[in-house]
């Protein structure tokens, strides 16, 4: 069973102040042109196409972007080709890594992502050093007021998922990458919102941090998250119990 990381989790709540960034409409309107060159431009046929339209709601993108940013990946608008790739590393503390790539320009984004590792004390690695402490895995994020935690651990098992656990706020669920539809869809008939749904890399095992740790990683997840051709982050960190506080509480 993989385990559970803090960063997953409360990665969502960021949504909300990076939608405040033109920089969050351009990386969703990039992840939807990519999805639909790759899978074409109906996302019913396209589960990829699917999730990008979701993460791209979840920011308040407005409709005109979105349907413009699929007929880009049409071939209707455009645009230098973007390349997409995963580099590895380990962070401060021995976290590890997996950035999740779009660039039109990798001979530029490799160096400027390895200075964001070095800077934090962390060094990127070759491609596999660190991606076999995690697995792709579908992963649904609710907030637990929407419901209890035995009524929701037996919807979701029920739905085909693998794991239900709370951290902090939320109801972290993890499924296949192939239940994962289905899994939301039976959430979802039970009018509770979801607040996160996508393919992510879940790890094996974390690292617990203490707080002085938790900082500095955090610190090297915002500047990664931060960079324009970064679509994602993911690590196998868990955060003390006060930095968790202190992000439930931070708007």
């Amino acid at each position: 069973m993989a385990g559970h990381s803090h960063w997953a989790s409360i990665k969502h709540k960021k949504g909300a102040a990076d939608a405040k960034k033109g920089k969050a409409f351009s990386k969703v309107a990039r992840m939807i042109t990519v999805a639909a060159r790759r899978g074409g431009g109906d996302p019913d046929m396209n589960p990829r196409l699917q999730l990008a339209i979701s993460k791209a709601r979840a920011v308040n993108m407005p409709k005109e972007n979105i349907e413009r940013a699929i007929q880009k990946g049409m071939g209707g608008g455009g645009g230098a080709e973007l390349f997409e790739c995963v580099y590895e590393g380990y962070g401060p503390h021995g976290i590890a890594l997996m950035v999740e790539i779009l660039t039109d320009n990798k001979n530029r984004t490799a160096p400027e992502i390895r200075k964001i590792f070095e800077r934090f004390g962390g060094n990127m690695g070759e491609s596999g050093c660190v991606s076999w402490m995690f697995e792709k895995k579908g992963l649904i994020i609710v907030n637990c007021n929407e419901i209890t935690e035995n009524e929701f651990m037996m919807l979701v098992l029920d739905a085909g998922a693998d794991d239900l656990q709370r951290v902090g706020d939320v109801f972290q669920v993890i499924c296949l990458q192939t239940s994962l539809d289905a899994v939301k869809k039976s959430i979802e008939s039970k009018h509770i919102k979801v607040e996160t749904s996508e393919v992510s890399w879940i790890p094996k095992n974390n690292i617990d941090l203490d707080e002085v740790a938790g900082r500095k990683v955090l610190g090297i997840m915002d500047a990664l998250e931060d960079h324009d051709d970064v679509q994602n982050v993911y690590s196998n960190f868990n955060l003390p119990q006060v930095l968790l506080d202190e992000m439930q509480t931070t708007k």
